[in-house]
């Protein structure tokens, strides 16, 4: 009832309101409603503060245009694909490492790798070895906390290693990690080669440039380089000669060291000597209240003295066993025990079986030995909600108290949300003890594995049919399936898995592209033919496509298509899926969409490589211009096309054009870097998330009212609809209030609304407040005004859901109007806007009002584009189908022959399938529309 229960949450209110780094969520209603909202705020914090993802800057957008505010991740590293879980998983890979308290001694350490900073180039790489759980990671992540702390013009960058097999010992993703986070630091924005061998190869080139850029040292460090995959073939860059503003430092285990990297100097971890031992041991006792006698302790000292008993992880164990003992147990009798054992394995061993011990049933025995398996079999590790639906048997209590014993013990640690060994010498100990039959067991855990995430992709392709959305294919499904696969050795559920186009989507948009392509050389496809497959599947999926978001689905499988066989170098074969990306995008969104413009810009990209720069140089123009009017002249996507158009200047020798673009982008990105507060705009975003409620609690001023309406945008875009709605009107109320019924700002709200409204499904109401959104701008705005074009547009688009297509007209008329003063008569954006009215004419059986329509955009595509281009071909098709309805057979043959010649010179160009039989320009016929007998297709609704 918004009153304060009990005297100890007001206390613990009082509490909340002086610390800074705390957050109170005010919430009157429902347990489940509380629920989801701390779920969303808790899932916000881990996502900008946590992560560091980018949210969108909402001020003055349109909910309307809800596409247009989400930019992909490609936005800060040009076409480079990022995966925020592998940067998540090096981020807590560096926290878990530095986590002991304990310095172990390595004052002497630190010492001589700061020589190593300060010592003259050249320089080869620094080799710390020592055995395993000697500390290695440990002293790494300390010391670069004291250089980031003492040096901070000093660039650190850092890979942690996780265990073999991993996705963090994969060689290219490694280099490919490496070269965005210097690509980052130095603001430049160049295309990068997805190709592995390419990648490995030209790290060296990247390094010697890049580091050119940047006033200071460089330092890269590789913890545990010895588990990479190959390490030795894939990292001969660490040979050759390095800049001279470069250290490199990297780890080793002493057993596993390649023999060529042993001439290296090396920092050789020692044995911890009875003083370090002693301390390790006492501030783990420490922390249970357990209090050691002399003889216990002189005990300890003299067992922890050969080389496998006194390192820091065997000795970081021994004092959690006894600490865990506590004050009731008998310590002699537990001292006894780890006194047997003489490697860091077999004390593993000793603190698995107290763990069984303290289980009260068999079952739960029988639990442990499955988490604890599965686990171990999995590729990057097993979360806690699939360990539930794997073993139902498993209850929360069980788990929560088996993982707590088993974490407190250092046997699991949890990254990105998994759960996975803490260390090598676990997962060893867990093999020992529960697979000694060997491989047998380990497959059979594997296909547990493989028919839960079998069952699960199954059920997610289910829920896409059904919600035509690809986000429910997870991460999870496509990191372990075609793994499991590939382990299992079963190379034709591998293969049927791969030509799953969400499961390869997932893992090409993540930047996994190595890993792609050596499940395809598993199976034995070359790239001509995996390219072959993946269209034929797309196109089957096609078949099964409806709706606007279901297409916009498609366009995407098709755009990362074709950017995959662009970075395979199948520069034909990828011309046809980016066309046939561009053309959807077009249909099923607007021609002046942003996601268009990205569809144009990866096509030059392909025409670029191919050295067509004529090509190139217009649709780069067009994705610029589009940019431009989306999202102004200083976004970040508008200088990202500019570095496109002068990296493609300077291709064809025109250094001054190439440069004036250069400095214009620069311009931009160091404006944006000045507004975010860093280069990636983090810190702007964790304000802007910190401080946006608690603006909303003052009086009514216009500043409030815009802040109410970005709260409104970022929980629809978060798909929080109820939330949203109370802040949007909210918004709305007070801009009338404030600023008058008839200001745009009102309209602005009145937009967001309607546009939440349809998205409710709540027709109706969006159209009245779109009508009165559109009655506002009209007056207040000039003629050619994006804002105006947007609630036009949006409103239009309703009208013809709703089925009031005289409605509709006069709407699509005003687009035309729109663009021709925003663009010129002449302009492709005019066609598209001519092509649009002419269909939703025919849709109402008006072919003679449709028909000057069609013919007057096939003029502005003929004189724009050329008389072979694809959007002519299709202007041809519908004016061919008109002619047809109108019984003017002759002449839609004629036309129809043209629009077919065009399409098999496009055919032959790209050296690949025809694209679609589905129109590039506009609305256009029904994109799901059958073939008629007389081979013209009818006009339908899209």
């Amino acid at each position: 009832d918004g009153r304060v229960s009990s005297v100890s949450v007001h206390q613990l209110i009082e509490q909340i309101s002086y610390l800074n780094k705390a957050k109170m969520i005010d919430h009157v209603g429902g347990v489940e409603e509380g629920a989801y909202e701390i779920y969303n705020y808790v899932e916000k914090i881990i996502k900008q503060d946590i992560l560091g993802c980018e949210m969108t800057e909402v001020e003055g957008k349109d909910l309307g245009n809800k596409e247009d505010s989400t930019a992909p991740e490609e936005e800060v590293f040009g076409d480079v694909l990022w995966d925020a879980h592998d940067e998540q998983e090096q981020m807590e890979a560096f926290q878990q490492a530095s986590n002991s308290t304990c310095e172990l001694g390595f004052e002497k350490y630190f010492e001589r790798l700061n020589d190593l900073v300060a010592a003259p180039a050249p320089i080869p790489p620094l080799l710390v070895s020592g055995g395993p759980g000697s500390g290695k990671s440990l002293l790494l992540s300390k010391w670069i906390q004291l250089q980031q702390k003492h040096s901070p013009n000093t660039l650190i960058l850092y890979h942690f290693v996780g265990r073999p097999m991993s996705t963090s010992s994969e060689s290219a993703l490694i280099i490919k990690r490496l070269t965005l986070k210097l690509m980052q630091h130095s603001w430049l924005v160049s295309p990068l080669t997805f190709d592995p061998a390419k990648l490995l190869e030209e790290f060296p080139r990247w390094l010697e440039k890049l580091s050119a850029r940047h006033q200071g040292s460089i330092i890269i460090i590789i913890d545990s380089i010895d588990q990479i995959q190959q390490a030795e073939k894939h990292m001969k860059w660490l040979i050759d000669p390095l800049p001279v503003n470069v250290r490199v430092i990297v780890s080793v285990n002493v057993e596993t060291c390649p023999q060529a990297w042993r001439l290296w100097p090396t920092l050789h971890l020692d044995p911890l000597n009875s003083k370090d031992v002693k301390s390790l041991i006492s501030a783990e006792c420490n922390s249970a209240n357990v209090k050691l006698t002399k003889e216990q302790e002189k005990k300890l000292e003299r067992h922890c003295r050969s080389a496998t008993t006194c390192n820091a992880l065997y000795v970081t164990l021994l004092g959690k066993t006894i600490a865990c003992v506590g004050n009731t147990g008998d310590i002699d009798e537990v001292l006894l025990q780890c006194c047997q054992c003489q490697d860091t394995v077999s004390l593993y061993r000793l603190v698995l079986r107290s763990i069984q011990e303290s289980l009260q049933s068999d079952k739960e025995k029988g639990l442990l030995r499955e988490i604890l398996c599965v686990i171990g079999v999995s590729h990057n590790g097993v979360s806690e909600s699939e360990l539930m639906e794997l073993y139902p048997e498993l209850t929360s209590a069980v788990l929560a108290s088996l993982l707590h014993s088993l974490h407190k013990m250092c046997l699991l640690t949890y990254g990105c949300g998994l759960l996975k060994f803490q260390h090598l010498q676990a997962w060893e100990m867990v093999k020992l003890e529960y697979m000694e039959e060997g491989e047998n067991v380990i497959s059979a855990y594997r296909q547990k594995l493989v028919e839960y995430f079998t069952m699960q992709l199954r059920v997610l392709i289910v829920i896409c049919l059904s919600f035509n959305s690809q986000d429910r294919v997870t991460w999870r499904s496509a990191d372990e399936l075609p793994w499991l696969f590939q382990q299992q050795g079963d190379k034709q559920k591998l293969h049927k898995c791969l030509l799953n186009l969400f499961v390869s989507q997932n893992l090409y948009k993540r930047g996994h592209f190595a890993e792609l392509l050596s499940y395809w050389q598993l199976v034995g496809k070359d790239k001509s033919s995996m390219a072959a497959e993946y269209f034929d599947s797309l196109k089957e999926y096609e078949k099964s496509s409806e709706g606007e978001e279901s297409m916009i689905c498609l366009a995407d499988l098709y755009e990362t298509l074709g950017r995959f066989l662009k970075d395979l170098g199948l520069l034909s074969q990828a011309v046809a899926p980016l066309q046939r990306s561009l053309e959807i995008r077009e249909t099923a969104l607007d021609p002046d969409h942003p996601r268009v413009a990205q569809s144009l810009h990866q096509l030059a990209g392909v025409y670029v490589q191919w050295k067509k720069f004529g090509n190139a140089e217009q649709l780069y123009k067009q994705a610029l211009e589009i940019s431009e009017n989306a999202y102004g002249a200083e976004h970040p996507r508008v200088a990202r096309e500019l570095d496109a158009l002068a990296t493609l200047y300077q291709k064809q020798n025109k250094y001054e054009q190439a440069e004036q673009l250069r400095k214009k982008s620069f311009k931009i990105r160091q404006k944006a870097a000045r507004q975010k507060g860093s280069l990636c705009g983090f810190a702007l975003l964790r304000q802007r998330a910190l401080q946006l409620e608690e603006l909303t609690l003052g009086k009514d001023t216009p500043d409030n009212a815009r802040t109410l309406n970005e709260l409104g945008v970022l929980y629809y875009l978060q798909n929080n609809l109820e939330t949203a709605e109370l802040f949007l009107k909210r918004s709305l109320e007070m801009r009338e209030r404030v600023l008058g019924s008839d200001h745009p700002d009102c309209a602005q709200s009145l937009n967001n609304l309607a546009a939440l409204y349809n998205e409710k499904k709540h027709y109706d109401k969006a159209e009245e407040l779109y009508e009165k959104a559109l009655d506002i701008r009209r007056r207040a705005l000039a003629p050619d005004h994006p804002s105006l074009a947007y609630t036009v547009k949006h409103l239009a688009v309703l009208y013809k859901k709703m089925g009031k297509l005289d409605k509709a007209v006069p709407l699509y008329e005003l687009a035309v109007e729109i663009r021709q003063k925003s663009f010129g008569p002449k302009h492709p954006s005019v066609a598209t806007a001519l092509v649009n009215l002419a269909v939703l004419y025919c849709q109402m059986k008006k072919q003679i009002e449709a028909l000057p329509l069609y013919e007057r955009a096939l003029k502005i595509y003929e004189d724009s584009f050329g008389h072979m281009h694809p959007r002519v071909g299709e202007t041809l098709k519908n004016l061919a189908v008109l002619s047809y309805e109108r019984g003017d057979f002759e002449k839609a043959a004629e036309l129809y022959k043209r629009a077919m010649e065009i399409k098999e010179a496009e055919t032959l160009l790209i050296g690949g399938k025809a694209t679609s039989r589905h129109s590039s320009s506009g609305d256009t016929f029904s994109l799901k529309s059958a073939l008629s007998p007389n081979i013209f297709p009818e006009h339908g609704q899209r």
